[in-house]
């Protein structure tokens, strides 16, 4: 069904563009009398719809119905068509040429650009693979250990040990809960298996859900939180959000060394609210930042470190679901000290 409204709304495009530059033709031979322009704007047009529309085919029409159009109108006698007369022919032809090639050319430079694309992605892939199975390791080592302990020592070890082998079990498949969230997001996402449906959701409730999973996994971290007293609702998925900002507020406790504030922001600026998450730990390295939401973090000279990819595991995640709903995010260290995520999500309603 989406391939064949891609296709009508292509075919619609070709003729319309085609039609628009036709009457654009008209106007300009009427008042400026310059026939010598004429081939130049049909292939312009021809470019164009060769751009915007996928695959060689309605380049290829496009250039044919630009060839008639220019026979029909634009070359004697007029509003006839008359390929008898060579001169007509050879500009036909010459037309078709120029055309044909140009909406070849572009095709190929979408066709480069795709393949760019997906080689990085893959290799984006690969790394973020790699990363994420080198994580699952050690908390499943420590896992099975902890339990293996557990059955094979048991009345040898105290109460104490044995609640602290079970604490760490706990501890750790958390963790490995959270991150098969994280993993099955990007999935969702990237994949585009499920739509992203926006549904008004009142701010103030949002926090509220956040504050309550946040306190849950750590209780002893004090948040400040600064948002509108007035009614403020936005379209999200809001399940989405929520793991973003969880995802983000747990990067700072994970990760700031130093953090003595933690604060979490909203406000209104014309039609989008503002998300901030801000603290005042160690910052993040220059070159780091510059590949903070990419998955994965590694140079030349220094491997992928897999506390970091933790870390960058979970923003790449967040940056997924903040593309999904056609917003923005950015990362930046504060000049006092410490750092600041900022995401944006569009006020109005919209289809995404």
């Amino acid at each position: 069904m989406h391939k064949r409204y891609k296709q009508l709304v292509s075919t619609i495009f070709t003729i319309g563009i085609i039609g628009v530059f036709f009457m654009i033709s008209l106007v300009i031979e009427s008042t400026l009398d310059a026939d010598t322009l004429i081939p130049a704007i049909f292939t312009l047009a021809v470019f164009l719809i060769s751009l915007i529309t996928d695959g060689l085919i309605y380049g290829i029409v496009a250039s044919l119905l630009s060839v008639l159009a220019l026979n029909f109108a634009f070359t004697f006698p007029y509003f006839k068509f008359n390929f008898s007369i060579p001169e007509n022919m050879i500009s036909a032809i010459i037309m078709l040429v120029i055309t044909v090639m140009s909406s070849t050319l572009a095709s190929q430079v979408k066709q480069q650009e795709k393949i760019k694309a997906e080689t990085a992605h893959e290799k984006m892939r690969g790394n973020l693979l790699r990363a994420v199975s080198h994580d699952l390791r050690t908390p499943l080592t420590t896992i099975y250990g902890s339990s293996s302990a557990i059955i094979d020592k048991y009345d040898c070890l105290s109460k104490e040990q044995l609640v602290q082998l079970a604490v760490g079990i706990k501890e750790d498949s958390q963790w490995l809960i959270r991150m098969v969230e994280n993993l099955l997001s990007v999935t969702r996402i990237d994949n585009g298996t499920v739509k992203i449906i926006l549904t008004s959701t009142v701010l103030e409730e949002l926090i509220d859900v956040v504050l309550i999973k946040f306190r849950k996994r750590y209780p002893n971290q004090k948040i400040m939180v600064d948002i509108p007293d007035e009614f403020i609702s936005i379209p999200m998925d809001a399940v989405l959000i929520e793991q973003v900002i969880v995802n983000i507020l747990e990067n700072a406790v994970q990760h700031a060394t130093g953090m003595t504030e933690l604060t979490l922001k909203v406000f209104v600026v014309g039609k989008n609210a503002i998300f901030e998450i801000l603290d005042d730990g160690c910052g993040i390295e220059r070159e780091r930042l510059a590949h903070i939401f990419e998955g994965f973090f590694e140079t030349k000279d220094a491997p992928i470190d897999s506390q970091k990819n933790n870390m960058g595991i979970g923003l790449s995640v967040c940056a997924s679901i903040i593309k999904a709903h056609n917003g923005s995010i950015t990362a930046e260290n504060r000049k006092g000290g410490g750092c600041c995520f900022r995401f944006a999500l569009n006020m109005e309603e919209e289809h995404v």
